[in-house]
């Protein structure tokens, strides 16, 4: 895109962010538990999206550019990329309407892009996209929306998602905004971090490959085999179990739940085909480099980091519970304020080489996240059991329900709060969202048969 208003840019080249150029979808129901006329009124809801995205989120409004020496988003003071927000009516009933959220029905429900991956010549990629489905009932509204992975991550998304849906509640109790405080202020492009550079430590960066451009692909690719989505429930009494072992050994509670969905998906794997006892078994956490950096989580980037752990199929089979727990406490643990540093110089080197490459129309390496290499079992987990995911209320309540991005990849695992759980005290049952070939039946597993609780009435 070409203006001569002025501009504003900032690199998302600096870290990690440029890696994940993918949208994630996110589909949040609704229920108009008191029959409110106007419920989710269109309009209201793309009014204070324009003036969320125009007064505080400019960049959302904003466009990826890249160039020679890296990918930037550029934004202008009077040219605005404004988010999509499309709607639809269905006549069926709200149960109907619940079943395809629960099923993540991405087709019906969440707003599709042409184009999610940054190029030179494509400039008109969408930040962020809404899509909002009513009922001719008036039983219930679904939100479903998508953002653009190179711009914010899981924990800038759901702050903008707390930002916008309290902005509309005000505007929907009092008129105007004239008033409004919002509740995150954002800030935007992650700060350089090379000042915690080591020049006396040197670090291997396992969670990064190159791979050459055939085998090269900025989306994961599923498969050959059909993927699925298992919810399992972590009761109130199991997670105080779990917390009170992860104490006594040393871990916190999430290390040590990441360490029984490890163990468990590499015992029903090498139960089922016993000659990949020699194979790659492969964990990774996804971190949020933020707090580790002491950088605020209300900066509007994507500077997530995977730290990855690697044991043959055997070797992990035979540890147990305690010793694979410490694993993914030592894998966390590497990832130190220097480690990262490391990291984002490493990525920002090889990313120019590209950038290079690609201008000189030469053939290089690509670099990619380890977790998408191929490998006879993978475990790789995200937790959002500390978002404020049920606290989002547009003036007409809290979400009945959300569902998460669906990853359909083998191995993926999301940790995930339901509508009353509070990370504190953990007064409520906590989601995990296991996705795994189609074959694979997880009540074959003593670890994980004991979560397999949840149903939808």
């Amino acid at each position: 895109m070409t203006t001569d208003a002025p501009e504003t840019r900032f690199s998302i080249s600096n870290n990690s962010s440029h890696l994940y150029q993918d949208h994630f979808s996110y589909i949040l129901e609704y229920k108009n538990n008191s029959n409110t006329d106007g419920f989710f009124d269109l309009e209201l809801l793309k009014k204070s999206l324009n003036i969320l995205v125009r007064k505080y989120y400019k960049p959302v409004a904003g466009w990826f550019q890249a160039h020679n020496n890296g990918i930037d988003v550029v934004y202008y003071s009077d040219k605005f990329n404004d988010p999509l927000v499309t709607t639809q009516t269905l006549d069926i009933d709200y149960k109907t309407l619940s079943r395809h959220v629960h099923d993540c029905n991405v087709e019906l429900l969440v707003p599709a892009a042409s184009s999610t991956e940054i190029t030179f010549e494509d400039n008109d990629i969408p930040m962020i996209m809404v899509k909002a489905t009513y009922l001719e009932s008036n039983e219930a509204v679904v939100l479903g929306i998508s953002y653009h992975h190179s711009l914010m991550d899981g924990t800038a998304f759901w702050t903008f998602m707390a930002n916008w849906s309290a902005l509309c509640k005000h505007l929907y109790e009092h008129g105007d905004v004239a008033k409004f405080t919002i509740p995150h202020l954002p800030t935007f492009e992650f700060p350089d971090i090379s000042h915690f550079h080591n020049p006396s430590k040197t670090f291997k960066h396992p969670e990064y490959i190159l791979v050459d451009p055939d085998q090269y692909h900025k989306k994961l690719q599923p498969g050959s085999e059909k993927i699925v989505e298992t919810i399992l429930e972590v009761s109130v009494e199991q997670q105080h179990t779990l917390r009170q072992q992860a104490r006594e050994i040393g871990v916190s509670f999430t290390e040590l739940l990441c360490a029984v969905m490890w163990k468990g998906i590499n015992g029903l794997r090498l139960q089922r085909n016993p000659e990949i006892g020699s194979g790659l078994s492969f964990y990774t956490c996804v971190l949020n480099s933020r707090t580790r950096t002491g950088v605020s989580n209300n900066v509007c980037s994507s500077p997530v980091i995977n730290t990855p752990c690697e044991r043959t199929v055997a070797e992990v089979a035979a540890l147990d519970l305690c010793d694979i727990a410490q694993l993914v406490h030592e894998a966390i643990g590497k990832c130190t304020c220097e480690y990262l540093s490391s990291s984002f110089k490493y990525l920002h080197k090889q990313f120019l080489q590209e950038l290079d490459d690609t201008c000189n129309s030469r053939v290089g390496k690509k670099v990619m996240c380890a977790f998408t290499c191929s490998a006879p079992v993978k475990c790789v987990v995200a937790s959002s059991r500390t978002f404020p995911i049920y606290s989002t209320d547009f003036g007409f309540g809290t979400p009945a329900y959300v569902h998460p991005p669906y990853l359909p990849y083998d191995g993926f695992v999301r940790i995930w709060p339901t509508p009353m759980y509070d990370a504190r005290s953990s007064n409520a049952p906590l989601h995990v969202y296991v996705s795994q070939p189609e074959h694979v039946d997880l009540s074959q597993s003593p670890l994980l048969a004991q979560f397999l609780k949840y149903n939808i009435d």
